[in-house]
C-alpha cells in the first residue's frame, strides 16, 4: 500500500428489487450477495471489497426501502439509515423502467444531509423506454442537485466509470483491509444467506419472507464439511410446506442449497436441514435480537 490510496465504504440504497445486489456483484465480478426475482430478499448488511488500482471500495449492500409493516421492517430501515450516516459515499440506485421513488421520511433527510457524498445511478437503461431515463434525470437534479450516472447492471455499461467516480470520491486513506480480502462477513453468514436464497427460488407467496436460517454447527476439519442450519417458519402449515410429501420438498431444498454453498467453500459438504416453528418472529425483538438484527428503540 503506498501513500497515494484511496479507501472508504460505499453504501448501496435503494427501493427492492432496483438492482442493488447485482450491482455489488458486478462490482466485485463474482456472486457474493444474493439475488432473486423476488422482492425485500436482502434484510441485513451485505459487505464486499473490491481493491485495485490502488483504491479499496468497502461496498456495503443494504436492505430495499420499504414503508414498515411490522418490526423487522423497522429494523431493517434502522440498517439503512446507520450505513449511510456511516458511510463515506452513497449510491441512490433508481430503476430505470420505474417512476420516481417516493423515499420514507427519515431515509430522505439522511440521503440530504449526505448530498456532499451522494451519487445517483439509474440502472436497467437497456430496458428503459424512450424519456424515463430523462424524466428520472430531472427527478434526480430536483431532488439532489447533480445529474445521475446511468447504468446497466445487467449488460455492465456504464458500471466502470461508476466505480471511478466513485473511488476519486473516497478520502485518501491506507487500505482498511487486506488487498485479498473480498469481505468481513464469516462464511457461516454466506451460508445462510444461500439457503435463504434457495428457500425464494423454490417456494412461493409469504413463506420465504417467513423464513430466517440460522447456522448452528459448522465443523470446518471435516471432510465433508458438516453444516447443521435450521429454518425457522411462523406458522406450522408453514413447516409442512418446507418438509413436503415424505419429505421430497426438503430433500430438494437441500440438494440445491448444498451444491451452491460448495461452489461458495470450493469443497464437499453435507448439509443437514432442520425446520422448527418461531411464531410470530418477525414482530418480537427478542427473535429479532436472536438473528442479529437491530431492534429500533
Amino acid at each position: 500500500m503506498s501513500m497515494g490510496t484511496r479507501a472508504g465504504t460505499v453504501a448501496i440504497v435503494g427501493l427492492p428489487n432496483v438492482g442493488k445486489s447485482s450491482l455489488l456483484n458486478r462490482f466485485l465480478e463474482t456472486k457474493l450477495s444474493i439475488v432473486t426475482a423476488s422482492a425485500q430478499t436482502t434484510r441485513e448488511r451485505v459487505v464486499g471489497i473490491d481493491t485495485r488500482d490502488g483504491i479499496q471500495i468497502v461496498f456495503v449492500d443494504t436492505p430495499g426501502v420499504v414503508d414498515p409493516a411490522y418490526l423487522l421492517h423497522h429494523s431493517m430501515l434502522e440498517i439503512i439509515e446507520r450505513t449511510v450516516a456511516d458511510a463515506d459515499v452513497v449510491v441512490l440506485l433508481l430503476d430505470a423502467t420505474k417512476h420516481p421513488p417516493t423515499l420514507p421520511t427519515p431515509i430522505e433527510e439522511r440521503l440530504a444531509a449526505s448530498r456532499g457524498s451522494l451519487v445517483v445511478a439509474i440502472n436497467k437503461i437497456d430496458r428503459a423506454r424512450p424519456g424515463d431515463v430523462e424524466a428520472l434525470q430531472r427527478w434526480t437534479v430536483d431532488h439532489f442537485g447533480a445529474a445521475a450516472e446511468e447504468v446497466s447492471v445487467a449488460t455492465g455499461e456504464g458500471v466502470d466509470s461508476l466505480r471511478q467516480e466513485l473511488g476519486v470520491r473516497l478520502p485518501p486513506s491506507p487500505y482498511l483491509y487486506p488487498d485479498d480480502d473480498i469481505s468481513t462477513q464469516s462464511v457461516r453468514f454466506f451460508v445462510s444467506e444461500l439457503i435463504r436464497e434457495t428457500i425464494f427460488e423454490q417456494y412461493a407467496d409469504e413463506l420465504p419472507y417467513s423464513s430466517a436460517v440460522e447456522v448452528e454447527e459448522f465443523r470446518e476439519t471435516e471432510d465433508p464439511l458438516y453444516i447443521r442450519a435450521t429454518i425457522f417458519v411462523e406458522r406450522p402449515s408453514q413447516k409442512g410446506i418446507l418438509i413436503g410429501r415424505k419429505g421430497r420438498a426438503l430433500r430438494e431444498l437441500g440438494v440445491a442449497a448444498r451444491a451452491k454453498i460448495e461452489d461458495f467453500v470450493q469443497q464437499r459438504v453435507f448439509l443437514d436441514l432442520w425446520i422448527k416453528v418461531l411464531p410470530k418472529w418477525r414482530k418480537r425483538p427478542s427473535d429479532l435480537r436472536r438473528f442479529g438484527f437491530p431492534v429500533p428503540e
